[in-house]
């Protein structure tokens, strides 16, 4: 029996970060969407502008008995810069901010802590600006952003960023890979 959990990552484009998560064992299903923002049923066009004040993010549906938040939480970590406000690499603007979207109080406390573990190790120069924030309204992208990476591997954007991502994952956390 399947104990289907929800997690929602925001760790810019979601081009890059759906594939580090659906390659992951326990991970049932990754959707691209927006969530944080103020327009009901956002576009990729309106969210682009930061007008809306979404964010682009995942929301990730695993099964907890094979994969847990806290693991997921640390590969979201490992996955991103969660030292830059409202950037990751070229992209910039609020879209592409560091956010965790905590479903209940057990998430919130697991990433506050986690965030407090890793700001002590120092492993970034710089102290993690990511948002612990309680889960909205997550709206999924328009279809050809859902496994965008997957249908599109030799994007230019796919090459450069979202496949270095998902190999340093694979690396890093090679037991945790699908066969």
């Amino acid at each position: 029996m399947s104990h289907e959990e929800i997690a929602v990552f925001a760790g810019g484009c979601f081009w890059c970060t759906e594939p580090v998560f659906s390659q992951l064992n326990g991970v049932k299903k990754v959707i691209s969407g927006y969530i944080g923002g103020h327009t009901s049923n956002p576009t990729y066009k309106q969210i682009c502008n930061g007008d809306t004040g979404h964010a682009e993010a995942i929301q990730i549906t695993y099964d907890a008995e094979l994969i847990n938040f806290e693991t997921l939480l640390e590969i979201f970590f490992v996955s991103h810069d969660p030292t830059t406000p409202n950037r990751q690499g070229n992209d910039v603007g609020t879209q592409y901010r560091s956010a965790v979207f905590c479903q209940n109080e057990a998430q919130r406390t697991a990433t506050a802590s986690m965030i407090n573990t890793l700001n002590k190790q120092q492993i970034w120069a710089s102290p993690i600006v990511t948002e612990i924030n309680a889960a909205e309204t997550f709206y999924p992208a328009e279809d050809y952003h859902q496994y965008y990476f997957d249908k599109n591997p030799n994007q230019p954007y796919c090459m450069a960023v979202a496949a270095p991502k998902a190999a340093k994952i694979r690396a890093k956390y090679a037991q945790l890979i699908k066969e």
